[in-house]
Parts: C-alpha cells; structure tokens; sequence
C-alpha cells in the first residue's frame, strides 16, 4: 500500500508540474527512500487511485522511470523496482571511476574562486543537513560543482544518470557506519587538493573516494549481512 511521502514537494517540480511529473517524482522518491522495495510490484491501480487519475499518466511516469533504471516490466507481474546485482554495481562503480577522474582531471585547470566557495559551502550545508533525502542532492550538487568546470556537458549528464540510478545505495551507505562524516571529510580533502591545483592528487583523492563507497556499500548490502 502506499502512502503520501513526507519529503515529497510538488513546488520542486517548478510551477506547472504535469501529472505524470508528480508521480515520477513521488514513485521515484518511494524507491530511493526504500519505501518500495527492490523487486516489489508497483500497484498502477494504487497509484492512480492515490492521484485520482487514470492509469495513462501511471504508465507515463513507469516508463521514464524505466528509463532511469529504477523500475523494469516483468510479463505477467508488470512494473517492479528493479534489482542491481552485485556484479552491476562493481561495473557501475568502475565506470564511475573512469568517468569522474577523467572529468576532474579536465576541470581542475578551470576551477576558480567562485567553484571553490561554492564547494565549500555546499559541504557545510551536507554535514549541517539532517534530513537523510537530501544528502544524496548535495552529494550530487558537490560533485556537479568539481566537474562543471570541464566543459563537458554530455559527460557530466552521464554521471548524473548513473548517480541516479544508484541514489537508493549511495543513501543506504551515507546512512550507516559514519558513511555521512565518512564522505565529507573525503569532499574536503579534495576541493582542498582542487585549490592547490594538484591535478594528480585531486584524481587520486577522487578515485579512493568512489572505491572506498563502493567498498562500504557492499559491506551493508543486504546479501552481505546474511551472510554474517
């Protein structure tokens, strides 16, 4: 059964939201959060029931979300959220790596003043933020800021489909075992090697950030603690 979502804001949309924009955003919201969990069936009747609307702005949102990876069509179950294996997630990360070193590498040079106070006030606002939803924003919003100055649009907007394929990790793993005050002190560590100019460093800092979450998520991963 769903519920209304407390973190769920239609103004977030902008002015003039359509309807199928709202249900994006509130199933979105419900798989990140983990309201709905990974294989579960998403109920179009519920949903349409829940907007007072027909199924045809439901099917409109599933299909998007579809296109971001978060949910799939099973013939004769419908639309569920879907599941990244282990083996995914180890190549997501991977591409990670070679996407987003690659994009510092370039950026770095360009960064100015206006990137670095930006950045850092973005890390204030992470670590001052209690509100769990809206760690992974500024987790984004730091790494979009470093990577802006790269001049590189299409990659940038590649990293972002990946960092929302993976929201609903990356806020499991910032949420257990320090992953939050983990993550911060890593961020300034390299918009401080960012200010020195320290092409080198700044993608080696970058590289042991995304290895170390990829290697912190895997250890509270469901199937991991089973295992235990």
């Amino acid at each position: 059964m769903f519920v209304a979502l407390p973190s769920f804001n239609i103004s977030d949309l902008g002015a003039m939201p359509s309807v199928s924009e709202v249900i994006v955003k509130y199933i979105r919201e419900a798989i990140i959060a983990g309201h709905i969990a990974e294989e579960d069936p998403i109920r179009q009747d519920e949903i349409a029931k829940l907007f007072n609307v027909s199924k045809i702005p439901v099917r409109e949102a599933l299909k998007q979300l579809e296109v971001e990876g978060l949910v799939e069509f099973k013939k004769n179950r419908g639309a569920i959220v879907t599941r990244i294996s282990e083996e995914e997630l180890a190549q997501i990360f991977e591409v990670r790596v070679m996407l987003e070193t690659k994009l510092i590498q370039l950026a770095v040079p360009n960064m100015t003043e206006e990137t670095f106070k930006r950045a850092e006030e973005i890390c204030s606002n992470f670590i001052d933020n209690m509100d769990i939803g809206s760690w992974t924003t500024l987790n984004w919003q730091l790494h979009a800021c470093l990577y802006e100055p790269a001049q590189r649009p299409y990659m940038l907007s590649m990293i972002r489909s990946i960092f929302d394929k993976i929201e609903r990790y990356l806020r499991l793993q910032m949420n257990v075992s320090e992953g939050k005050a983990r993550a911060n002190d890593e961020h300034r560590e390299i918009v401080k090697a960012c200010k020195t100019k320290d092409v080198d460093l700044v993608v080696r800092l970058m590289e042991q950030h995304i290895n170390g979450v990829c290697q912190a998520l895997y250890a509270h991963l469901p199937v991991h603690q089973a295992k235990k």
